[in-house]
């Protein structure tokens, strides 16, 4: 059930962003707008179901082995989008796009972590499938299993790591680059998700662990948002 959830959605965000291609190329702001939410919104929304496979036997080898299909998937389906708000700063700093367009597509993403968030909790109200039990009852599932400063630390390492070799497979054809992207992801996901969950993304953050942020905005603004925008910074420079 959760399997064929993801589908539909990775479908239904396809169709809207086809859709969206044909009717507003003319209206360049909007249509870069609900680009960008659609494609958010389906890693956030897919992303908050995967973490609930989480515990799901043989473990870690069934969400390492998901985490790596749907990122393959994703990579494939939502060419052109960026879907996090560090990848699009880089650009802006290194300019590459206008402060306009860049806070644009960060507005975006954020409205999409929103929705995503609220969709899949309505999903999960219905209790179509059992991983759903309980998932409401869940206040922060806190994500940070070690000291701040050793998460800030992951977090900035990952978003180097992760940027750098996206910049360094940039001229790979795009049927290896999207495995070799989601290889990364799902090594990273292995080396430090049991820590900090290795998000690298503050936007998917955000989307996952909202109530972490209203209950400790300070230190999970720090980790998740500030260190992987870091991260970018200082490959910009």
């Amino acid at each position: 059930t959760s399997l064929l959830l993801m589908v539909g959605i990775m479908v239904t965000v396809g169709l809207c962003r086809r859709l969206t291609r044909r009717q507003l190329r003319s209206h360049q702001r909007l249509y870069t707008f609900l680009l960008e939410m659609f494609s958010t919104f389906q890693i956030c929304a897919c992303t908050n179901e995967l973490c609930l496979l989480g515990n799901v036997e043989p473990k870690p080898h069934t969400a390492l082995t998901l985490t790596y299909g749907f990122t393959v998937l994703h990579g494939l389906t939502l060419t052109g989008s960026t879907c996090n708000p560090c990848g699009t700063l880089q650009p802006m700093w290194g300019g590459g796009i206008s402060v306009k367009m860049g806070g644009l597509k960060i507005a975006a993403q954020f409205v999409a972590a929103v929705l995503a968030r609220m969709f899949m909790h309505f999903i999960w109200s219905l209790e179509m499938a059992e991983p759903h039990f309980g998932a409401l009852s869940q206040s922060c599932s806190n994500p940070m299993q070690t000291t701040e400063v050793q998460a800030f630390c992951i977090e900035l390492l990952f978003s180097v790591v992760f940027q750098l070799t996206v910049l360094r497979v940039e001229s790979v054809n795009p049927k290896y680059k999207v495995h070799l992207i989601a290889l990364l992801i799902t090594m990273l996901v292995y080396a430090g998700g049991n820590l900090t969950g290795a998000i690298f993304n503050p936007a998917l953050a955000f989307s996952l662990h909202a109530n972490c942020f209203y209950d400790k905005f300070l230190s999970y603004s720090l980790v998740y948002w500030i260190a992987p925008s870091l991260g970018k910074c200082y490959l910009v420079h």
